[in-house]
């Protein structure tokens, strides 16, 4: 017996890995919404999608390179989650033409998962799609048709849990911006849609062209670092319950010992017990934490004070440059110096 799953699987590895449109002919995508959508996972690669064909346009291009539009289930007329309504065309024939298939999220994905016909749509019209894309919490629907098993994907740092406990066979990754894993795509939260959308560009047009698309939208080609320098303690955020007055302590003497039989000591446990524990509650290590929170207090020093790096390092318990530059490209993806080029006042 063959299954949803088993058939989008199925219709996903028979895809064409080569554009079945010509140059002189639009690229159409749909992006899919539906009630309380996120705004934003709609109307950013749209808008990516349209500054494209504006720059073909304006350099004589005859045909714009895509046909976006926006399709949704039966609420031709929906709100998105910001209040603004939307008008969507309705869900498109299985067998119409399609380039890309983008699955915005946002707050009323858990409803649009829990549509057995709307999952089912995804899963048939996905095989019919030379590629695949999720935003922000979209990726559930994906998981959903069984699109995302045995794949690498991402979504916002804070659902990322949610969605490796949800779809087991998933690879879930909880730093990138964005993740292509074959023809199948998925990008972090919200505003990381834009940074999926140029990546599409620039895999349709080349890089050049998605150079321009950027600067004419004022944002990077390619952001800077992973979800972590968005996301900074967010692991600790998990225990906050039980060993909320232990973060205080780490947070008021970064500067200072913060090993393992000081934290016990201030947690009142022994070294095992809080090793094990703590570990339950956050995922991290007593350690890790301790270092997520050093690098958390260096950026913000980095970005707001002229303090020079080595001080910083100092201070924020590191103990010297070269070992707070470490920690940064473990977290940040970026070195101190180039953290504060970028988002220093």
């Amino acid at each position: 017996m063959v299954d949803r799953r088993t058939l989008a699987r199925h219709d996903l590895a028979e895809m064409p890995k080569s554009p079945r449109f010509s140059p002189e002919a639009p690229r159409p995508v749909e992006v899919l919404a539906f009630p309380a959508v996120q705004l934003l996972d709609v109307a950013g690669p749209l808008q990516v999608f349209a500054t494209a064909n504006d720059l073909a346009a304006a350099r004589g291009d005859g045909v714009a390179p895509y046909a976006p539009r926006v399709v949704s289930t039966r609420d031709l007329t929906l709100t998105a989650s910001a209040g603004l309504r939307l008008v969507a065309d309705s869900l498109p024939d299985l067998d119409a033409p399609l380039d890309t298939l983008v699955i915005a999220g946002g707050p009323g994905v858990t409803a649009a998962c829990a549509d057995p016909d709307l999952v089912a749509w995804v899963g048939v019209r996905a095989g019919g799609a030379r590629r695949i894309a999720s935003v922000c919490t979209g990726a559930f629907l994906l998981g959903a048709t069984g699109l995302l098993d045995g794949r690498r994907a991402v979504t916002h740092w804070k659902h990322c849990g949610a969605l490796a406990r949800r779809y087991p066979l998933a690879r879930v990754e909880p730093d990138p911006i964005f993740v292509q894993d074959g023809p199948v795509w998925s990008s972090a939260g919200i505003t990381a849609g834009l940074d999926l959308a140029l990546a599409l560009v620039e895999a349709d047009l080349g890089r050049p062209f998605a150079l321009a698309v950027a600067r004419h939208l004022v944002m990077f080609l390619k952001r800077p670092g992973g979800q972590a320098q968005f996301s900074a303690a967010l692991a600790l955020q998990a225990g906050e319950e039980r060993f909320g007055g232990l973060h205080a302590f780490m947070a008021e003497n970064l500067s200072g010992d913060l090993s393992l039989p000081v934290l016990a000591g201030a947690a009142g446990m022994s070294e095992r017990s809080l090793s094990r524990i703590y570990r339950q509650a956050t995922g991290l290590t007593p350690a890790k934490a301790v270092e997520r929170l050093r690098v958390e207090a260096a950026r913000r020093a980095l970005a707001e004070t002229a303090l020079p790096v080595k001080r910083i390092a100092r201070t924020c318990g590191f103990g010297s440059e070269e070992t707070m530059r470490r920690s940064f490209l473990r977290h940040v993806a970026a070195t101190p110096q180039d953290y504060r080029a970028r988002f220093g006042g």
